[in-house]
């Protein structure tokens, strides 16, 4: 009669865990670096800048009191947007630290998880950023420059 007893798994090692722990820590830095370069996109029409939010809230601001219900109700929630897009320029991620974070882990984690320079370049990575990292458009990944 065969049994079936569970089969125990043997503890990780302190470098297994260690390596898995390198391993988040790069996945981390890796999507947080992508996730900015996706907000930092430039969007479909004319480019909005902290003068231009602004200048639009004061003309907001100017004709909100004197104008129909209906229209103040869409000047406000217009009002609202403009306020959250501000505060989201305003504190958005720090693009330079996030890509030096990227720099100096992008090499090791292209090498474990196999992936290449157009697949980065791809998603937005710029080839100055991917340079730095030293991968290379050839497919191969080049030793960085130590700093």
């Amino acid at each position: 009669m065969v049994t079936n007893t569970p089969h125990k798994r043997q503890p990780f090692s302190s470098e297994q865990k260690e390596s898995l722990s390198e391993g988040r820590e790069q996945s981390k830095i890796v999507r947080r670096y992508l996730e900015a370069i996706e907000l930092s996109k430039p969007k479909r029409g004319r480019k909005r800048t902290l003068e231009s939010i602004t200048r639009q809230l004061s003309s907001i601001d100017n004709t909100i009191k004197n104008t129909h219900p209906l229209n103040r109700l869409h000047l406000t929630q217009k009002k609202i947007e403009l306020t959250q897009e501000l505060e989201r320029i305003k504190n958005g991620p720090d693009i330079g630290e996030l890509e030096n974070q990227f720099v100096s882990i992008a090499m090791e984690y292209s090498k474990r998880k196999g992936i290449s320079f157009p697949a980065w370049k791809e998603l937005g990575v710029s080839p100055d950023v991917l340079a730095r990292a030293g991968i290379a458009p050839t497919g191969r990944i080049e030793q960085r420059p130590r700093a």
